[in-house]
């Protein structure tokens, strides 16, 4: 491609015509992010809710440790992983580096303190709120977390939607625990990668406009959910 406006216009070709290559990476790419996220969440919003309840020794450290998980670069997870996964790390006899489940395990590990610092804030701030009342009627902790919960569940929902968010957009983790095997660990964003280095522009800009779209949505979706909550908070006033 000589121009930009052709690779533009080859990239929406490959688009509009369902291209196979476009829509394997597309189905993994989705397949890994969903599926590590449903991991992260299912223990992140657990362990969010428990430090946001619990008093216990050491939880300003547990805590400080925690906001720190997430700055940690992606790149710096990958590598964790994949000295994990390697035939000479503690977990090599699995047989997961450069696989499906190697991207799903690393993603999960770089989503969940995401998932746990954000639901933990929620809850917190929903038991400084409401938690000496629920106290008073004789709630006990789980229950609390629970009611508490429930009662965040739409700021909850944009927790879910924000890692997914995340993890779907992240390259450098797949990229060393997967290597970006051609129809097996090749996702998005490794993709995009690996095919402009090729100069093979119209791909890399078709998957890009889809993770755009992607993100576009993730983004209205979170703001639909926020009017949602807004809307029921007024109703029941």
């Amino acid at each position: 491609m000589n121009t930009l406006s052709d690779s533009v216009l080859a990239a929406l070709r490959l688009i509009s015509s369902f291209d196979p290559m476009l829509l394997s990476i597309l189905g993994r790419s989705l397949a890994v992010s969903a599926l590590a996220c449903a991991i992260a969440c299912s223990v992140g919003l657990v362990l969010g809710a428990w430090l946001a309840v619990v008093r216990f020794k050491g939880r300003a450290a547990v805590l400080a440790l925690l906001n720190t998980l997430l700055a940690l670069p992606a790149v710096v997870v990958g590598l964790v992983v994949y000295l994990l996964l390697s035939r000479s790390g503690p977990l090599g006899f699995l047989g997961w580096l450069f696989s499906f489940k190697a991207m799903v395990l690393a993603q999960a590990i770089l989503v969940l303190p995401i998932v746990t610092a954000l639901t933990r804030q929620t809850i917190e701030d929903a038991q400084a709120a409401h938690g000496e009342q629920l106290q008073s009627m004789g709630a006990r902790l789980w229950l609390r977390s629970l009611i508490l919960a429930w009662d965040e569940r739409y700021a909850l929902l944009t927790v879910l939607i924000a890692a997914f968010g995340r993890a779907i957009s992240e390259v450098g983790a797949v990229m060393i625990v997967g290597g970006n095997i051609d129809g097996f660990t090749r996702v998005m964003t490794t993709a995009i990668a690996l095919e402009t280095s090729k100069g093979d522009l119209p791909l890399a800009l078709g998957l890009g406009m889809v993770l755009l779209w992607i993100v576009l949505l993730l983004n209205a979706a979170v703001a639909l959910v926020k009017h949602w909550r807004e809307r029921v908070e007024a109703q029941a006033l």
